[in-house]
């Protein structure tokens, strides 16, 4: 899964290829089965309604706002859906048992709203014999994903920003329906309830979603706030991998990863957040009056595979959300002739098509260039940065030195200077003295309790506790047995860089992440021991310490800030990691150290499990910032089409940071702070999201799915691809990225000039816009026109002339700005690969 992230901690992923061989009455190699979706070239459900929206002589883009014309009756559409998808789920039963006539096959879903076609378990031989069907357009091979805020809601100023411009948190996101691809939700959260009799949860007519109900999400989990929940694992289970006892069966999360992203993006406002017995503040979604809908398809046992995940994409745009939210990424490059060429990415375009706002996170694979893990421009990529809270720690050593740890934890009393005794030294006489790893203090009975008795026990933090073989949890377990006052645990210097999140304990103690402090600590405890002249044992622990304590929040003024562990561009275009002339990421947004609600069987981080809250990070928790801040501009303009959102989203991103420089990013894994430098784009995208400008973005760039398959239809060899995934036929197109009405201008390849032109509508009042820009290094950049006045509703289209001025392939950066007199400035990144100039010189 694109894991949550924990900093630092080791995620382990089922690879592709992992397929459970079953006997078809066949004793070959041939008869090893697989999961494959196959595609079919009639037109799904959802495309009927745009050919309806078309003859009504509605433009592709308006198509949000008839989309909520048409569920205004969900009963209505509810069956007409119904009796489609039943007629289409007959004719893929038809076509099996035609081609696969005596032979054992597994139908596991019939796609039919957003795809015509069905995931089915087969060999390969019988995959072949669908592909060769003229019924039939594609047939691809199942693949596996893998998972990628008590403050944020202040440091993106929405109370008195965007909550307060939509009337405040008691109304911010109603009526707006978020749908979460993830590993499903604890319903029982408070987070999620909608009791609330001041001002009730509105019923969105739109929607028409059900809540499956299970022995673990039982009658009565769904509610006015979570209105929608259902569960999608057909393909992990014909591959025998699926455990029911840890998964569940149901919706119910099992993780912790889908609670918290449903959380951060949409629940409720002012919900205490209490870990190990600390009070944090209040927890607030960004959206806290939007509703929740959850399609679980990711489970914490081996992640999830597209086939699954392509059921809760087309069930969610069936059942009528607005926002679709998917922190999760391919756990490779997706083969073919372009990474745009996928199912889920060619399922979310059909959803796009259907008026719906489609986020996903970026990846957690960063620093490294082009280890973005969302590839399509119609898809809105989110990386992750920090925001400007943060915890800490530290122990002040009776020498007279402060070593600065981590760790949510009280301090010992005062300034009362406590014994430090390390475990290793306060073995009893059963305890296996050559046990290497007795020093991580696993075990209560290793060790003798009149030594550790009122003391600090000293503990080692190896490469077992990043693997989960060993846990904080239990370490802290094992001091109170022994009546210790508090812990202290140091870095083995076999781990290197590694980069740890704040950690609950219910006992004073800290955790000194670096190797180099941990030896000033070994250091002085190891002098301070007073041993016998004979024996050598020690008679007396002379080393003293106290601990301050870091359950109060400190806040940093350089912030926000590009984490080292979120992806970045440029973006791959094809696995040869060819160069794509889309930017990504779009944007970037609070993903570290984010408070959220946590399941109460959660078991993704173990030092949270039984907790209701839980402190993650990584760009998943990026994502769902977005979405929620997309909810508010929906809720406020809810004929914008996906573009329109996303557009608001990246021209109105912030540069700089809380004192005004500009934003940097962190460039290396191991001490990330000491190896950082300005972001550009393929760093952050358009910047830092600011929710409050992006209600009222002046201008957007606005993109049709008509655009998308332009531009699909322009890529090089794409058309059978094209018409295999859509059943639309490309005819004749030119257009590449650089075409495309994008917020953002990329150039893999400038060979000598070109021309771009973008084209922007004013959704604002009547206004008159200056020019500006500034070139990347080695192109010179002139815009068309400088000035312009622009009439609210109209459109402006702006031409954008580049020239290679040198010879490069290093990447370089510049931006036009478009400065508005009634305040509304719209900022375009401009990204240059490639320059190739007119100044070549033959040698």
């Amino acid at each position: 899964m694109e894991e949550g992230k924990r900093v630092g901690f080791v995620t382990l992923v089922l690879c592709l290829g992992i397929f459970v061989g079953c006997c078809l009455g066949q004793n070959t190699s041939d008869s090893i089965t697989s999961v494959y979706i196959v595609t079919m070239k009639q037109a799904p459900v959802s495309h009927y309604y745009s050919e309806f929206r078309e003859k009504k002589g509605h433009h592709i883009k308006s198509n949000d706002s008839e989309r909520r014309t048409r569920l205004d009756k969900p009963s209505n559409i509810s069956r007409t859906d119904t009796h489609n998808g039943s007629y289409i789920a007959r004719v893929h039963d038809s076509i099996l048992r035609r081609v696969l006539r005596g032979e054992k096959y597994l139908k596991l879903y019939s796609y039919h709203y957003l795809i015509n076609g069905f995931a089915v378990l087969v060999t390969p031989q019988q995959a072949y014999k669908l592909s060769r069907r003229r019924e039939v357009s594609n047939v691809a091979l199942d693949f596996t994903v893998r998972t990628a805020t008590t403050h944020t809601p202040q440091f993106l100023g929405l109370p008195q920003g965007a909550w307060a411009e939509e009337g405040g948190f008691e109304t911010a996101g109603e009526g707006i329906v978020i749908g979460f691809i993830d590993t499903g939700i604890d319903p029982m959260h408070p987070s999620f309830s909608d009791d609330t009799p001041e001002k009730p949860y509105p019923v969105p007519e739109h929607f028409s979603g059900i809540c499956e109900v299970t022995r673990d999400f039982p009658s009565g989990s769904c509610n006015r706030k979570l209105i929608g929940a259902r569960h999608f694992a057909a393909s992990a289970i014909t591959r025998g991998i699926f455990n029911a006892t840890q998964d569940y069966a149901s919706p119910y999360d099992g993780d912790g990863h889908g609670t918290h992203t449903a959380a951060t993006a949409a629940g409720n406002h002012g919900i205490p957040v209490v870990v190990a017995g600390h009070h944090f503040g209040n927890a607030s979604g960004m959206a806290p009056r939007s509703h929740i809908a959850v399609y679980k398809a990711l489970y914490k046992s081996f992640g999830g595979f597209a086939a699954d995940v392509v059921a809760a994409i087309d069930q969610a745009a069936q059942d009528g959300v607005d926002i679709i939210s998917l922190s999760i990424t391919p756990n490779r490059r997706p083969p073919g002739i372009a990474t745009f060429f996928n199912p889920i990415d060619m399922a979310l375009l059909s959803a796009v098509k259907s008026g719906i706002f489609v986020i996903q996170a970026a990846g957690n694979t960063g620093p490294s260039p082009k280890s973005i893990s969302s590839f399509s421009p119609w898809i809105f990529t989110v990386g992750a940065a920090s925001h400007d809270r943060g915890y800490s720690n530290s122990i002040f050593l009776g020498n007279n030195i402060t070593i600065s740890g981590v760790g949510l934890a009280p301090g010992t009393d005062g300034d009362t200077m406590h014994t430090l005794v390390s475990a290793i030294h306060a073995l009893n006489d059963t305890a296996a003295a050559n046990d290497m790893y007795v020093g991580e203090c696993q075990d209560a009975s290793n060790f003798n309790q009149d030594i550790v008795r009122g003391n600090l026990l000293i503990c080692s933090y190896s490469i077992r506790f990043v693997l989960g073989l060993s846990t904080i949890k239990q370490a802290l377990e094992t001091a109170k047995n022994l009546s210790a006052t508090g812990v202290v645990f140091y870095m083995d210097p076999f781990v290197i860089g590694f980069q740890l999140n704040p950690i609950p304990m219910r006992l004073p103690g800290i955790v000194i992440p670096s190797p180099d402090d941990s030896k000033v600590l070994l250091k002085y405890y190891n002098s301070s021991l007073e041993r016998d002249g004979v024996t050598q044992k020690i008679v007396k622990f002379g080393a003293v310490a106290c601990i301050s304590g870091g359950i109060k929040a400190n806040f940093s003024r350089s912030a926000p800030k590009i984490m080292y562990y979120s992806a970045r561009g440029p973006d791959p275009e094809d696995s040869f990691l060819d160069d794509a002339d889309i930017l990504k990421p779009n944007l970037v947004a609070p993903g570290n150290l984010i408070w959220a609600a946590w399941s109460s069987r959660g078991t993704d981080s173990i030092e949270f499990q039984g907790e209701n809250f839980a402190m993650m990070s990584g760009t998943s928790m990026a994502a769902p910032h977005v979405a929620g801040l997309a909810a508010l501009i929906k809720q406020k303009y809810p004929t914008f089409s996906p573009s329109a959102i996303g557009s608001a989203l990246s021209t109105t991103a912030s540069l700089f940071d809380k004192i005004g420089d500009p934003i940097m990013a962190q460039r290396a894994y191991a001490n990330p702070d000491l190896n950082q430098s300005p972001a550009t784009p393929f760093d952050m995208g358009s910047g830092f999201v600011n929710a409050t400008a992006a209600l009222d973005p002046g201008l957007i760039f606005d993109s049709s799915y008509d655009d998308y398959m332009s531009f699909l239809c322009g890529i090089n060899g794409s058309s059978s691809v094209v018409l295999n995934y859509t059943g639309e036929s490309c005819g004749v197109s030119t257009m590449n990225g650089t075409d495309l009405n994008l917020p953002s201008i990329t150039i893999s390849k400038l060979n000598q000039s070109t021309t771009i032109q973008r084209a922007v509508t004013n959704v604002a009042g009547n206004d008159t816009y200056r020019v500006g820009w500034s070139a990347p290094y080695g192109a010179s950049v002139k815009v068309t026109p400088t000035h312009f006045f622009i009439a609210s509703g109209e459109k402006q289209v702006l031409s954008v002339f580049f020239n290679a001025t040198m010879n490069s392939s290093v990447a370089s950066f510049g931006r036009i700005g478009l400065f508005g007199t009634q305040g509304h400035v719209v900022n375009i990144p401009l990204s240059v690969i490639v320059k190739i100039s007119y100044n070549t010189t033959n040698i």
